[in-house]
């Protein structure tokens, strides 16, 4: 089928019903919800069999869909009704939730129902919850509506206007969730904050400053005045309630400009004084072992690394090598693997070109001492989205393991144009060719696992409970106690020596850099530009070509899909 993905913005479902649909063989193009005209021209342009709106936040013209089927997803099981719905179930403590995929018709949210999957609630923050939970369903309801109306034997299940399921609900407003610090519970303080956590975040203050509250974790064995600060972790604060306290791991000033960033850096004079509390319930880095088998666990916010990230996981990682192990997993977040280096972080800083440069050679560090480990095996396990130097990154490793249900984006051109580093140049033709590395990074399409794995991006692809920790841990074990170990271990080893003979790591890196300085300090303030917008969420004035198939009259070129052997 032709199908036009219509959405307020190119988000993480999106993204993944771009690729779901592409894989199945569906041509798909994308129009983001500009102007009620812009669509319509979009239409007229495409003549698309079927559109679909994954992310909305006003309803479809009625001369579109009176003219072209337009199916709805919407966060929320067959009745539900409203703009706020997975807000309202994170708040209310729902136990179960889901998704239903409707067709458009004069009422929102109300028109006959193709498909809908219900999911088990659990506590996590809004955008968690959405990235995963919602995102599996909805593609998987949006799969089930488009075989229905494939086989032409099926027709949409019209809601009665007497059906008990049916319950409207307005938006969630900050006088829904304003916290009680003397009276709520830790539980109830979370479900707040998680209720509201990604977009607009939660209004409360701090040390007397107006902020928006996001991050969300509890403290465990941390207790105080109900509402004060008492205690400061790895970039988070710890705030006291009732019965016990949470973690506040990320903040944003009410001030016009301000810039989500870890709370003990917004407040980093009143954090001073706090008492550091390591292992109570906050920890972006964490590391176990189990026989010859090593852990190393990190979950970044939104999967950005700054600097000071960097170093801390690269600390952590010479750490784990001093260790008796014969295999070390790096194991990325639930949300995300990586996503590269701190753009929010760097839009804060003095100097947004020194703390980009200094950000690279960070994670540059990082990649190159996974790179230069030879007397053992190393696994990136990405169970979460993974984006630009993110990728690259895991590609260090030697192995990659991904989950079936992420999105990769391994190219840095959306940026401004950026060059990237993080050694791409070198791992990435060895794994997929010269040939498909250029075409994979000039595409700026997001890419399926399964395409990843064609490619030679992933190596192995694990679904339902293979990404358990336990599971994870088996395989670890099975490659630790593998009796080719020695003789694959030697060969890695020379490989490498004979890769850094034919030419040095450290060239590699100084032309990345050399290119990157450029992006960084040069006349052209593409990479600045396209910063500022991303970080400050400027809309967009017209969807990018890259996406918009039917306005470049051009399908993207795409990497070949074969692996070439290293």
């Amino acid at each position: 089928m032709r199908i036009l993905l219509l959405s307020h913005s190119f988000n993480s479902l999106t993204q993944r019903l771009h690729v779901e649909l592409r894989e199945r063989g569906h041509e798909v193009s994308v129009e983001l919800d500009i102007h009620a005209d812009v669509t319509r021209e979009s239409v007229a342009l495409y003549r698309p069999d079927l559109v679909i709106a994954p992310f909305l936040k006003r309803a479809i013209p009625d001369d579109i869909w009176r003219s072209v089927r337009c199916l709805i997803v919407h966060p929320g099981p067959p009745g539900d009704r409203g703009p706020a719905a997975l807000d309202w179930a994170i708040l209310e403590g729902a136990c179960e939730w889901g998704v239903t995929v409707l067709e458009a018709d004069g009422e929102f949210d109300a028109g006959p129902v193709w498909a809908f999957r219900t999911f088990p609630m659990r506590r996590a923050p809004k955008s968690s919850i959405y990235r995963n939970e919602v995102t599996s369903c909805a593609v998987a309801a949006v799969l089930d509506a488009i075989a229905a109306i494939e086989s032409e034997c099926a027709a949409p299940q019209p809601m009665r206007s007497d059906d008990p399921r049916i319950r409207v609900r307005g938006p969630c407003r900050q006088a829904d969730r304003t916290i009680d610090w003397q009276h709520d519970t830790t539980a109830t303080v979370l479900r707040k904050i998680d209720s509201a956590d990604g977009m607009p975040g939660l209004a409360d203050s701090l040390f007397f400053q107006d902020v928006r509250l996001f991050d969300a974790h509890e403290a465990h064995g941390i207790s105080g005045v109900p509402g004060t600060v008492v205690a400061q972790c790895d970039g988070a604060l710890a705030r006291a309630t009732v019965d016990g306290a949470v973690w506040i791991g990320h903040v944003r000033r009410l001030a016009p400009r301000s810039l989500k960033l870890p709370a003990a850096k917004v407040f980093a004079t009143e954090a001073t004084h706090l008492p550091h509390r390591p292992g109570c319930g906050y920890a972006p880095i964490r590391y176990r072992e189990l026989g010859e088998v090593g852990e190393l666990a990190f979950s970044f916010y939104n999967g950005a690394m700054s600097s000071a990230d960097c170093e801390a996981l690269l600390g952590a990682y010479r750490a784990a090598l001093a260790r008796p192990i014969k295999v070390l997993l790096l194991t990325g977040g639930r949300d995300y693997w990586s996503n590269g280096i701190h753009l929010a972080e760097i839009e804060a800083a003095e100097s947004a070109a020194d703390e980009s440069w200094r950000n690279i050679n960070a994670i540059d560090d990082l990649a190159r001492a996974i790179i230069e480990t030879t007397d053992r095996l190393v696994v990136s396990v990405i169970r979460g989205n993974a984006g630009a130097g993110g990728v690259f990154l895991s590609l260090a490793a030697d192995e990659v393991w991904a989950s079936d249900q992420v999105v990769l984006n391994p190219h840095y051109k959306d940026m401004g144009n950026l060059f990237g580093s993080e050694y791409w140049t070198y791992l990435l033709p060895r794994r997929a060719g010269a040939a498909n590395a250029t075409r994979i990074t000039q595409c700026r399409l997001p890419m399926g696992v399964m395409e990843a794995q064609r490619l030679g991006i992933v190596d192995r692809v694990l679904s339902g409970g293979e990404l358990a920790d336990a599971s994870l841990v088996e395989r670890g074990a099975a490659m630790a106690s593998d009796a080719g170990l020695a003789a694959r271990l030697a060969g890695k080893q020379e490989r490498r020596a004979a890769d850094e003979a034919e030419k040095p790591l450290q060239t590699y890196r100084d032309e990345e850099l050399r290119r990157m300085k450029q992006n960084f300090y040069g006349f052209d303030p593409s990479y600045h530009v396209a910063r500022y917008n991303f970080i400050h969420k400027v809309p967009k004035s017209r969807t990018p070509l890259t996406i918009a198939n039917h306005r470049s009259r051009r399908v993207p070129e795409r990497p070949v899909a074969m692996a070439v052997p290293s």
